[in-house]
């Protein structure tokens, strides 16, 4: 720890602790100043390494600021904590700060700031915690379609559609990748279309449904290319077909290959077609003789001079 960064931010503390008394004199607090000094403190705490003491001066500038309705200003401490809680590793509590700030963001009227805190939030912990990055991206992008701001919509939708489909939740992926086509119809991202569909169509196989899959070719396949067109016709026809084989070569495409890591790593994960049991066995040509033991000659030669020999003796006795 650094003591000299410690020991300013307590008197930076003290600061704030004088500017928050009253007297008969001084009748209200100086909420705007005791909230300058707690946000100094707190920089000066995290620099000496003391995360504790800086996150509680963070909170108490956000009680201040919240005294002056200084919205903007509280929501920015609570994403400073947000980062205090990634240099702690205490990401589990990431979700209540930036819900926090982005709440107080929409309260100043600032929507862009409350998707964008949301954002870095995500990014904090979608290595670790997938499933709560899901929640900030979708909450991102609720804020989003509140504002109208279709590109920012669809970034944050495309965010949801590969952590679902990374988690596999593949019901709510199919959902997530139509409401994704259909942002990108409204900004006429027809190129963007075509790839989603090829994606809504490997969702569909991984969720067991061949005729969904079909469907979304039907509805989105005349925004596909001439090479996304054929991939998912040989696709369909092998499992029409029964045919793994067909089916894993139009999995392996190259172009399914470079798309987001996400969607290449669906395509490993969709299972193949159950091909038709043979009807008989196949037969191996030029296969080598069954093998048979130099013995059995000898016994079988045994065993017939042995059965000559009773019918002679047979013969005899008549």
């Amino acid at each position: 720890m650094n003591t000299a960064k410690i020991e300013e931010g307590r008197e930076l503390v003290r600061q704030a602790e004088k500017c928050l008394k009253t007297s008969l004199l001084k009748w209200r607090p100086e909420y705007d100043l005791a909230a300058d000094y707690y946000t100094k403190a707190a920089t000066a705490f995290r620099i000496g390494k003391s995360y504790d003491q800086s996150r509680d001066c963070l909170l108490k500038a956000v009680d201040c600021y919240k005294h002056n309705t200084a919205w903007f200003h509280a929501a920015r401490c609570y994403e400073q904590i947000v980062l205090i809680c990634k240099e702690t590793n205490n990401l589990l509590q990431v979700e209540e700060y930036a819900n926090k700030a982005a709440n107080l963001y929409q309260q100043h009227g600032s929507p862009e700031s409350a998707a964008a805190a949301l954002d870095k939030a995500a990014k904090v912990v979608e290595q670790k915690h997938p499933d709560m990055a899901l929640r900030f991206y979708q909450h991102a992008l609720e804020v989003s379609m509140i504002e109208d701001s279709s590109r920012s919509a669809i970034e944050y939708c495309s965010k949801v559609s590969r952590i679902l489909v990374k988690l596999r939740m593949y019901d709510q992926a199919a959902d997530a990748l139509r409401r994704e086509i259909g942002l990108n119809q409204q900004c006429e991202s027809y190129g963007q279309i075509g790839r989603l569909a090829v994606v809504l169509v490997m969702v569909q196989l991984a969720r067991g449904d061949q005729v969904a899959a079909e469907k979304a070719f039907k509805e989105w396949g005349n925004c596909c290319d001439a090479q996304e067109v054929q991939t998912l016709e040989m696709l369909l026809q092998a499992y029409d077909d029964e045919d793994p084989d067909t089916a894993l070569r139009a999995l392996s495409s190259p172009f399914i290959k470079h798309m987001d890591v996400e969607y290449a790593l669906l395509a490993r994960e969709v299972p193949l077609p159950q091909g038709m049991p043979a009807s008989k066995a196949d037969v191996i040509k030029n296969a080598t003789a069954s093998y048979t033991s130099p013995n059995a000659d000898a016994s079988q030669s045994e065993d017939g001079a042995g059965d000559a020999a009773e019918e002679e003796e047979e013969g005899g006795l008549c």
